[in-house]
């Protein structure tokens, strides 16, 4: 018996799980950069007084990213990755949104909270993942 909201998209996958594999690959990308080369960072981002902070975010991403490639395609891993990039896109769309207009951070930013606001949209919009609002099933087995 299959599980509601998990239909397959004719492989093995649910059809899902392209959305996990998709943002890890973002979030990953994104952490790399800056750990990668930092001066091209800074040119579009702007510099940073704290470099360590750059750092420490850019893994917290890598992390992020790898766990959302990782997530497993039953209908527990992808709610687990559906939380972690629902998390990830609204912490740093909060971020970008308060610090742009108070001058703190380029606006440059605002990119970066673009893209946020279509991870939202992704995870929060689109069927295919279980216990989602828009029509997706929820577990109808007791707590």
């Amino acid at each position: 018996m299959g599980v509601p909201g998990m239909e397959k998209d004719g492989g093995e996958r649910p059809a899902g799980l392209w959305r996990a594999r998709a943002h890890g690959a973002f979030n990953v990308a994104s952490g790399v950069w800056p750990l990668m080369h930092l001066p091209s960072f800074e040119k579009v981002f702007g510099p940073k007084e704290d470099d360590w902070l750059v750092r420490t975010v850019a893994g917290l991403l890598l992390g992020v990213g790898w766990t959302q490639l990782r997530a497993g395609s039953t209908p527990e891993g992808m709610r687990n990755a559906r939380r972690i990039g629902v998390a990830t896109a609204a912490t740093l769309l909060a971020i970008d949104l308060v610090y742009v207009p108070r001058g703190r951070i380029r606006a440059t930013y605002l990119l970066d909270a673009a893209a946020e606001i279509a991870w939202l949209a992704v995870w929060l919009r689109r069927p295919g993942v279980p216990g989602v609002s828009g029509g997706q099933a929820r577990s109808t087995e007791p707590s």
